[in-house]
Order: C-alpha cells, then sequence, then structure tokens
C-alpha cells in the first residue's frame, strides 16, 4: 500500500514556484474539459488569459474585478496567519456595501465629494460589525468561526433582499429590486475618463504596502503571526490570545466591508439582490494562492479576474455554462494543494 511520508527537507525552490506549477496544470485539465465540451482549447484558453488582457480597456476591467479581491484577500490573509478561519468574507462584503450604500442614498445633489469618504469609512464599519459577531460567539461560547461566519453569509444575503424588495426599493424603479441609482457625490470618483477603472486601485495598492509593513515591521503582526503558528509559545510569551481573535477578525471584515463598499459605490452605482458576487469565497483562494504574502496577493488576485472575466466571455461567446468560473477556481486551488502536499511528503510503498 501507498503511505504518505513527510520530507525530511522541502525544496525551497519548489515551494516558490507550486504556484506557477498548479496554474500550467490547470491550463492543462482546462484544455482537456474544453474538448470535452466539443470547444476548441485554444478559444477557450484565449477567453482566459488572452481577452482580459489584450487591450487598455480590458486591463481596466480587469482592476475592477481585482480591486475588491486584493482588499478582501488582505484581511483574510492577517485572519490565517493567526491561525483564524474566517470563511464568511462574502456576508462581510455585503454588509459593506449595504452599510455604504445607506449613506450613499442620503447624497442630494449639492452634498460635497466628502460623502464618498463616508460611504467607505460606513462599510468597513458595516463590515467590522459583522465579523465582531464571529469574534463575540467565538470568544465567549467557543463558537466555531468556521460555521458561524459561513452562516451569517446567508443572513446578509437575506437582509440585502429584504431591503432592495422592500422600504430601500426605488419607487421609479419600474418595481424592479434595486435602490435608487447613487448621486455622482456619492460614487468612488474615477481615474480616467471614459474607464470604469476608479480611485479604488489606488487604495488597495495602498492597503498592500500597510499590510506587508503590518505583517513583517511590527509588533503587532509577529504576535498574530505567532499565535498562529505557536499558540503555546505565544501564551508563554504573554500575547493575547483574546487580542489576536478580534483584531485578526476586525481587520478582515473591515477589510471586506471596504471592498463592498467600494464594489457598491464604483461600478454598481446602487444595491440590487446581485451584490454577491462570490468575492469573498474567491478570496480565499486568492489569499492561499498568493501564499499569504500582501505582494503575491496582488498577482494572485489579477489571475482570479481573468477567470472571472474569462467565464463572462466563454458563456457569452462560446456558449459554455458560467459555472465554469468556478471549476477554474476550483481546479487552482485543488491544484495548489496537490502540489504543496507532494512538496512536503512523497508516496512511499509499505508492504504489508
Amino acid at each position: 500500500m501507498f503511505k504518505l511520508e513527510a520530507r525530511a527537507q522541502p525544496s525551497k525552490l519548489l515551494m516558490v514556484g507550486s504556484p506557477v506549477i498548479a496554474l500550467l496544470i490547470t491550463v492543462l485539465v482546462g484544455s482537456l474539459l474544453f474538448v470535452a465540451l466539443g470547444k476548441s482549447p485554444v478559444d477557450g484558453l484565449r477567453m482566459f488569459f488572452y481577452e482580459p488582457i489584450k487591450n487598455v480597456y480590458s486591463l481596466t476591467e480587469l482592476t475592477i474585478k481585482a480591486t475588491p479581491l486584493v482588499l478582501i484577500a488582505l484581511g483574510l490573509a492577517v485572519c490565517f496567519r493567526a491561525n483564524l478561519w474566517n470563511i464568511g468574507a462574502e456576508g462581510q462584503f455585503v454588509l459593506g456595501a449595504i452599510c455604504g450604500g445607506w449613506v450613499a442614498m442620503q447624497a442630494t445633489p449639492d452634498t460635497g465629494r466628502w460623502i464618498a469618504v463616508a460611504v467607505l469609512v460606513a462599510g468597513m464599519l458595516g463590515g467590522m460589525a459583522w465579523a465582531a459577531i464571529v469574534a463575540l460567539l467565538r470568544d465567549r461560547f467557543n463558537a466555531s468561526e468556521i460555521l458561524v461566519s459561513l452562516m451569517l453569509v446567508y443572513v446578509a444575503e437575506m437582509l440585502l433582499s429584504y431591503l432592495v424588495y422592500g422600504p430601500w426599493k426605488d419607487p421609479q424603479g419600474y418595481n424592479f429590486p434595486q435602490t435608487i441609482t447613487f448621486l455622482d457625490p456619492a460614487r468612488i470618483p474615477k481615474i480616467v475618463s471614459g474607464f470604469r477603472m476608479n480611485i479604488g486601485v489606488y487604495i488597495a495598492l495602498a492597503a498592500v504596502v500597510v499590510f506587508t509593513i503590518f505583517l513583517s515591521r511590527t509588533y503587532a503582526g509577529f504576535q498574530l503571526q505567532v499565535g498562529g503558528l505557536a499558540p503555546a509559545a505565544a501564551r508563554y510569551a504573554g500575547f493575547s490570545s483574546r487580542r489576536a481573535l478580534w483584531t485578526g477578525l476586525l481587520i478582515s471584515g473591515g477589510m471586506a466591508g471596504l471592498a463592498g463598499a467600494l464594489d457598491a459605490a464604483g461600478p454598481q452605482g446602487q444595491l440590487t439582490p446581485f451584490v454577491p458576487m462570490g468575492y469573498g469565497f474567491a478570496a480565499i483562494i486568492v489569499a492561499f494562492v498568493g501564499r499569504l504574502n500582501p505582494v503575491g496577493i496582488v498577482f494572485s488576485a489579477l489571475l482570479m479576474s481573468m477567470f472571472y472575466i474569462g467565464g463572462e466571455l466563454a458563456q457569452s461567446r462560446l456558449g459554455l455554462p458560467k459555472a465554469l468560473t468556478g471549476v477554474f477556481q476550483g481546479l487552482l486551488l485543488f491544484c495548489l494543494l496537490a502540489c504543496d502536499t507532494f512538496i512536503h511528503q512523497r508516496l512511499r510503498w509499505v508492504s504489508k
């Protein structure tokens, strides 16, 4: 029988290169999938890896998808390094959109541009409040943060549906479940006229710098990581596990809420039942493919954004199912986990 046996010294080169290897395997398996669906692999791969970057407009659209993924994944990286498994960033994203959207709806034509800042702050606070529920139940009752955060995703989606179908529905919206379109003062400013790319790109890049410093150059970041890697050592050193719990979840929730507000007041421009786009779940893959490193997360988010756009193009141009986006995302994570398993362990035949 075969048995997994830990390697004495895993290859550092393979550990760094495993995301690339996982991507190559994903491309290979994806090509076989296109053949099975009766489509040309060349056409299919072009939708995913060429069309999203072929011109300036495509690149700006790529940033629209990548910005929320980067922000959410940065927060999740802090949680995961602290050994906290926040699986419900999607719900915190939705709450950020709801809270930011409420502030945006208060704008009038005479309101100053300052309200856009208030929209983002409200989004962050909304995401933090939703994550605080998870932290409170874990802290007081030792409830699993995995289950609590995941179940709260559905609560957030039901709350959004109630609002857009009920009290927040646009009376001039022909009975569609949507809020009013946010006025210009409450919208996130665009960087270049004629493109949807907005200052969320700058916010995401600034966040990458801040999180890089926080995780690698600050005492608080060191405490979080020690608590995740060696809880016993952290307790011996006097680090507070309770503080790490609240800090990690509040940072993660705040970043997801910020992403939700940016998306609602940016490219969406209103709240609809389609605010949940799966960014919170996809960001988990982004964080792990990026090795929980802020710089790696940027490249991982761009790749995941290509999958989003490629899936939409494959659906409209090749007639393939929309679920193909999720298939590619899942393939990438599965291949990465498989690569990591065989980098750290090897198969050995053991006779009975």
